[in-house]
């Protein structure tokens, strides 16, 4: 409840400074009719949509588990980042085509000055909210609020962009620079709203997040118990701000019942100790060693090893993934064995 609380100051934090500084821009196109600075003004109105919408996304990712909903509403966030992207391709889109209208059909620019300042000001404070948003959404984390930060920071670069525009017609008294700018911002725009859609639709088909994988692999491998012969099939997927973790854990196959749940749940254990942030759930299933795991079983005091130790297996993420060890079957023909424990 604590982080959702801090979720909900920060998007609230957010949408109360997107406005002020819509308002700031939306002044400074009615001083200066400068196309550019009507474009920026048109992205920053999408600013305060999306921050809305994230709000309620955050809102929904954090509401408990239940019948319908088993893995939890976190993958409403995913749709958050999509809506939010499609919108900036949009809106990208109709600077663009403003633009070009503009350029047939200019516009005096007046009291450039004025609008240099007050742009000036839009876009110093949407970098400082763009790096705290990300920052935070990182820390708790919240792809809503990395989301709702990247947009506000490329709002900041174009709005860079557009200054260095300005500067150049009140230099040169170039007026055309003002459409051709308004048309840069445009592309700037629909790129990375395509970005965001492409990151939502990555989530909500349970893209592997290499980062997180990697990370989970350094922790199996550094935390590596003997009895564990190997991992394999290992999956991760994220739900908003909670994690589902499946693999397969092979035993000692004449281990009893007790002593495998025991080892499922060292693995659960270390997991959630060591990745610390949000649920984790682990669905474990452990298979029975086969005769040709005895080649790189590392428990030496084996009562049954049927081969001799030949190397010890990498715990790496090309590894980890694959659904069963690829030298499995190359190295001896499987058969079955029925000799128990002498």
């Amino acid at each position: 409840m604590a982080q959702l609380a801090t979720e909900k100051r920060i998007m609230l934090l957010s949408l109360g400074i997107s406005i002020c500084l819509t308002m700031l821009k939306t002044w400074a196109y009615l001083q200066t009719h400068s196309v550019a600075i009507l474009s920026d003004a048109l992205e920053s109105i999408i600013n305060i949509v999306t921050a809305a919408l994230a709000m309620y996304s955050v809102h929904l990712s954090a509401l408990p588990r239940d019948i319908n909903h088993p893995y939890g509403h976190g993958k409403v966030e995913f749709f958050s980042v999509g809506v939010e992207g499609a919108m900036i391709f949009i809106a990208g889109i109709l600077i663009a085509v403003k633009a070009i209208h503009y350029f047939f059909q200019p516009y005096a620019l007046q009291k450039l000055s004025q609008g240099l300042l007050l742009v000036g000001i839009t876009a110093v404070v949407n970098l400082f909210l763009g790096w705290f948003l990300i920052h935070q959404g990182k820390k708790l984390p919240s792809l809503t609020i990395q989301g709702n930060g990247q947009h506000i920071l490329t709002d900041a670069y174009s709005t860079g962009g557009l200054l260095i525009a300005l500067f150049a017609i009140q230099w040169s008294g170039w007026t055309w620079i003002d459409p051709i700018a308004s048309l840069g911002i445009g592309a700037w725009v629909v790129r990375k709203g395509y970005k965001l859609v492409r990151r939502s639709i990555s989530g909500l088909m349970d893209e592997a997040n290499p980062e997180l994988i990697d990370r989970v692999v350094e922790i199996l491998a550094t935390h590596r118990h003997t009895d564990w012969i190997d991992i394999h099939n290992f999956r991760i997927q994220q739900y908003g701000n909670n994690f589902h973790i499946d693999c397969h854990l092979t035993l000692p196959y004449y281990y009893s019942l007790e002593q495998v749940h025991r080892e499922n749940e060292a693995l659960t254990q270390i997991l959630k100790t060591h990745i610390r942030t949000g649920e984790i759930e682990c669905f474990i299933h452990v298979d029975p060693c086969q005769s040709y795991c005895c080649v790189y079983c590392q428990i030496f005091t084996c009562p049954v090893r049927k081969h001799p130790f030949q190397q010890k297996l990498p715990w790496t993420k090309s590894y980890l993934l694959l659904p069963h060890h690829p030298l499995a079957k190359d190295l001896f023909a499987e058969q079955p064995s029925t000799k128990g424990i002498s």
